[in-house]
């Protein structure tokens, strides 16, 4: 942990000086301790155009990006733990096309009274009644099935990519704003975005390690889990609730970013091992330095910048096919 924190904030320090206009280490270090520590004598002799890049353009875009990808990473190891599926990942139960569609209702009827704000709230609203219908179609009174999710949120998911072609269809000039959100994007995020999404996934995932020991014993099944006393279908709402709310929040303010909470996991889970106390821990601090490598990489280092979805996507889609085969192999017994 200390390790992986360190390593977070080195590579918070270098991105902040890397894109167009570059700032060496030294200086980076001393516009960002001087304004978090108000140590204005740090800053002698640097340039104010630097300081403003910093602080202004680049810090907040860079801990967006890291506190989404902790906060997906989070969402689906609890996703994987509940639903005891190694596919599943924050976008399982439909939460990603609920937010997809809210967001392109609001681009589409240029909604604005919320300001900057309009699109983010209509994601979440979005992403929230999506995990509330997909619950509702699984509830049943022994409970909800684990499988029972899984294929509701496809058919949500489904129904919901219709809606959302439909949109595109009448979006007409305007699919080009509502085809460039879907691809996910931390372009021009500022400290509010910082502040909103860091409340909501330090809230949630403070819930989820007070219930990290639960969630351990529900991997077990639910007739274990209970004979040991554990209360499985509060604990397991609350879980999926609080891991929702998370990848909701993220999705709204990010846009779609897929396979985070679905490659990270996994490559803790080799180091960690399975149980939640230590392998939630980990998975947001990689998770983090995931996604802000590669929005780093898509900002500062290729010629021209491309959404970061698209970058996921491409190093996720991958990753998906060799779990999904491996997953197989197992089943076969090979």
């Amino acid at each position: 942990m200390a390790l992986l924190s360190l390593l977070l904030i080195c590579i918070i320090i270098f991105a902040s000086g890397m894109g167009y206009l570059e700032i060496t280490f030294q200086d980076t270090v001393r516009i960002i301790f001087g304004n978090v520590f108000g140590g204005n004598s740090r800053m002698v002799g640097i340039d104010d155009v630097y300081q403003v890049v910093v602080m202004e353009v680049r810090l907040p875009r860079i801990l967006t990006s890291a506190i989404v990808g902790g906060g997906l990473a989070v969402a689906g190891a609890v996703f994987q733990s509940i639903l005891l599926n190694p596919l599943a990942d924050p976008y399982t139960l439909g939460v990603s096309a609920g937010a997809a569609f809210g967001a392109s209702l609001a681009l589409l009827f240029n909604v604005a009274f919320l300001g900057v704000y309009s699109t983010p709230a209509f994601a979440f609203l979005g992403a929230v009644t999506t995990l509330l219908l997909v619950i509702y179609l699984t509830s049943t009174s022994g409970g909800i099935s684990s499988n029972n999710l899984i294929l509701s949120g496809i058919i949500v998911s489904a129904i919901l990519s219709a809606g959302l072609s439909f949109l595109k269809y009448l979006a007409d000039e305007q699919v080009s704003v509502i085809i460039f959100w879907l691809m996910g994007s931390f372009v021009s995020k500022t400290w509010s975005d910082v502040i909103l999404t860091f409340i909501f996934v330090c809230f949630g995932f403070l819930i989820i390690i007070y219930f990290s020991r639960d969630l351990n014993l529900l991997s077990l099944g639910d007739r274990a889990a209970s004979s040991l006393g554990i209360h499985t279908k509060r604990v397991t709402m609350i879980m999926l609730v609080t891991a929702s709310m998370i990848a909701a929040v993220c999705v709204s303010v990010s846009g779609i970013i897929g396979f985070v909470g679905l490659i990270v996991p996994h490559m803790v889970r080799r180091f960690t091992g399975p149980d939640n106390r230590k392998l939630l821990p980990v998975s947001i601090l990689v998770g983090a330095i995931l996604l802000l490598g590669a929005d780093t990489v898509t900002r500062a280092l290729l010629p021209s910048e491309i959404p970061i979805g698209v970058l996921t996507a491409l190093i996720g889609g991958p990753f998906f096919c060799y779990i999904l085969k491996k997953r197989n192999m197992i089943v076969r017994g090979e």
